[in-house]
């Protein structure tokens, strides 16, 4: 009976989280696209630094470019924006370093600024050239040569719960972590420099956990299967107002799969299995006993082990302490709730809750659920005397759609949020 004493807190800096600690039963991932400013960028469009078409008529040098002239000490996630006197469009950004490398990019889809494709380098001098289209159709253009800052030495660690080239199940959210966490004040801006595109296009929002350790992205509904999903966490560089930076872009496509959800109540202790929206299978369950009883809510699986250990030897009631092998697990929660075979409760399957919080099934059961689940699908609990806490896994799904919405840092509007570029 593993305690739920993660509080969302970081699993290293990487892109990748590999493996996740086993406490047993308790309390509590296309390919090599190319991002352009967040969004994957198709083999037939235009880059945003292409100089449009020469018109004979002369432009006018009055275009104001963000940085500034002669600017200093930018951070490497700065973004270019232009100020067109009496209104106007940006046409073309182009960004170029002194070496003379041109760096890609694309404007925001509201045309607030161009968002370079990859992190600036450190201490490094570029000059941006900015051409845009004024209200009467006249070309406006401005040029601006900045200078980015030092590397830092006080930065934020991040990872991204994604793998290239792998398939999720439908309820796979895109998962981020920060620690220490991102302050209140600073999430919209952290928030602006993530970026999620779904293809089929499908709208979205993030949330946010209460101590900033994690934000979640999902779909009002669970993704349709053969999504898609093309992540760019563009943090490196990102100011924060504690003194301290973002310290890697990371970035990871990947695909959902089919449909396969699993869904388990206390009251007939049985576990109903649907495959593409129709049931295939109802298994019985035992849940957790009085004294330890499972999460009700929905749950994704995070991690599978064929064969494992659980051990709750440090567990501060003795009866609560064992060491057991345990065969098909898979991981709900931090806190150590799993579904798995447990050959020792098969007598009481479907009629009784002898777990430690975790979903019993028998041992064929558990195998035929291990060789068919992946990571992503979702199961719910109902029933229970315990509510699934808020980052005591990927708890995104806990949330009704409109509770879900309450806990982004950005405005969104009805339905969700597409992509920012």
């Amino acid at each position: 009976m593993g305690r739920f004493a993660r509080g969302g807190a970081m699993v290293g800096a990487l892109v990748l989280v590999t493996s996740l600690a086993l406490t047993g039963c308790g309390d509590d991932d296309k390919k090599g696209a190319a991002f352009v400013g967040g969004r994957a960028a198709s083999s037939d469009s235009a880059p945003a630094s292409a100089q449009p078409e020469e018109t004979g008529a002369p432009a006018t040098p009055n275009l104001s470019v963000t940085p500034a002239d002669g600017a200093k000490n930018k951070p490497v996630s700065t973004e270019i924006s232009a100020k067109i006197p009496g209104g106007g469009t940006v046409s073309a950004v182009t960004l170029t370093s002194a070496e003379g490398d041109q760096v890609e990019g694309r404007m925001r889809r509201d045309g607030s600024s161009w968002v370079p494709s990859k992190p600036l380098e450190y201490g490094t001098r570029y000059t941006a050239t900015v051409t845009g289209t004024g209200s009467g159709g006249e070309t406006h253009r401005g040029t601006s040569t900045f200078t980015t800052m030092g590397k830092p030495k006080s930065m934020i660690s991040s990872g991204l719960y994604l793998f290239d080239d792998k398939s999720y199940g439908v309820a796979m959210p895109v998962v981020v972590e920060f620690s220490p966490g991102i302050p209140k004040k600073d999430r919209a801006a952290v928030q602006k420099r993530m970026f999620v595109q779904t293809d089929p296009p499908q709208p979205g929002a993030w949330h946010w956990l209460y101590n900033g350790t994690q934000a979640y992205y999902r779909a009002p509904e669970y993704w349709q299967p053969g999504t898609t999903l093309s992540v760019r966490i563009a943090l490196a560089g990102v100011p924060l107002s504690n003194g301290r930076y973002g310290n890697v872009d990371r970035s990871a496509t990947a695909k959902i799969g089919r449909s396969f959800v699993m869904k388990v109540d206390n009251a007939t202790k049985k576990m109903e299995v649907f495959e593409g929206g129709q049931l295939i299978r109802t298994l019985p369950v035992s849940l957790g006993k009085k004294s330890t009883p499972s999460s009700s809510g929905t749950m994704v699986v995070m991690e599978k082990k064929e064969k494992t250990v659980f051990d709750t030897m440090d567990e501060p009631d003795p009866a609560d302490r064992y060491r057991t092998e345990i065969d098909f697990a898979q991981r709900l929660t931090w806190g150590g709730e799993y579904i798995h075979a447990a050959p020792w409760s098969e007598g009481v399957q479907g009629r009784q809750n002898v777990s430690h919080g975790c979903v019993n099934v028998s041992m064929a059961a558990g195998r035929w659920l291990f060789e068919r689940t992946r990571i992503g699908d979702p199961i719910t609990v109902k029933g229970t005397d315990r509510r699934l806490a808020p980052g005591n896994g990927w708890t995104a799904w806990s949330l009704s759609w409109s509770e879900f919405v309450k806990g982004s840092a950005l405005p969104v509007p009805e339905g969700g949020s597409g992509p920012l570029v």
